[in-house]
């Protein structure tokens, strides 16, 4: 039996985009499945069919590093593919001692140094994140190309309205990939003035603070799992270029995406049932900056309603 390594370490929106490369690695019936994670990803993973071993990643401390490193290298694997394309995912891949090792080719790479550590270099002309993977994966010997993003049932967890809602996921890593508060407020009230829904808001415990103050808001506070629930269950899901976006896709939920500084054409959501709305001024910057920019204030709460009719 052929035992591959996959690694994609985080986060949750880049581990949804290499589910299909992975289901098409698993196509081949004599292949194992090994995906090396980050302990806070591993839920996307865990009972969805994909991985029969599932490895967790720990920096947190010298000796959980090492832990995590011994785990790796317990049985040989056959090839490793790496997903992710930064210096550390390539040393993983090196170090867990498999034969070959697969990685895209320099012009693909966040850090181009991590090319050094691959065997195989693969070149994929196509634009989105998730065909880029399925190039991987059949380069490393998946038989076919499976368009498909197996995931786990999820867990109720967190309050939830008991008859339809809409959910909206507001933040991101970058806040330049965010859309204003007062935006979402306004939103939630045109959805219940004018489409008898409530607009539900997935936050972390973290997050929840800032939006309890605000009257009339509903808030739910969740793990992953509480949120693949939630996203199941919701008529549609509203949200910007996060994890949460590319989770409503994947369980192919009808939506709304709000984009700025991202490129949609390459970390769009993968589904025809997500309408992206994205401001003539804005451009591909990948810009981190801290606050929503002036392509995302210039989205309107009533464009968004507006799209959403279009999609339910």
């Amino acid at each position: 039996m052929k035992r591959v390594l996959v690694i994609r370490l985080g986060a949750m929106g880049d581990i949804l985009h290499a589910l299909p490369a992975a289901a098409s690695l698993r196509a081949a019936g004599d292949a194992r499945i090994s995906w090396i994670v980050k302990p806070q990803f591993r839920e996307l993973l865990d009972g969805n069919g994909i991985a029969d071993e599932i490895l967790e990643f720990r920096r947190d401390g010298p000796a959980a590093l090492l832990d995590s490193l011994r785990r790796l290298r317990r049985q040989p694997f056959d090839c490793a593919v790496d997903f992710q394309g930064l210096i550390q995912s390539a040393l993983v891949a090196r170090l867990s001692g498999a034969r070959r090792v697969f990685g895209f080719d320099s012009a693909l790479l966040r850090e181009r140094a991590a090319g050094l550590f691959y065997h195989e270099r693969v070149h994929s002309g196509a634009a989105h994140v998730v065909d880029r993977n399925l190039d991987l994966a059949a380069a490393a010997g998946a038989p076919r190309r499976a368009h498909e993003f197996p995931l786990p049932d999820g867990r109720e967890e967190g309050e939830l309205p008991r008859g339809p809602f809409l959910l909206a996921s507001p933040f991101a890593g970058w806040g330049s990939k965010q859309w204003p508060l007062e935006h979402w407020l306004a939103l939630a009230g045109l959805v219940r003035e004018e489409m008898d829904l409530p607009l539900v808001f997935n936050v972390s415990p973290g997050q929840a603070a800032s939006l309890a103050r605000e009257p009339g808001v509903l808030v739910h506070v969740s793990s992953i799992s509480g949120l693949i629930h939630a996203t199941r269950r919701a008529c549609a899901v509203i949200g910007v270029d996060s994890g949460p976006m590319h989770l409503a896709a994947a369980l192919s939920r009808p939506g709304v995406a709000i984009y700025g500084p991202t490129d949609p054409l390459r970390n769009g959501p993968y589904s025809s049932r997500v309408r992206v709305l994205r401001h003539p001024s804005a451009r591909a910057s990948y810009r981190r900056g801290s606050a929503p920019g002036p392509e995302m204030h210039a989205i309107q709460p009533r464009e968004v309603l507006n799209a959403l009719r279009e999609v339910l």
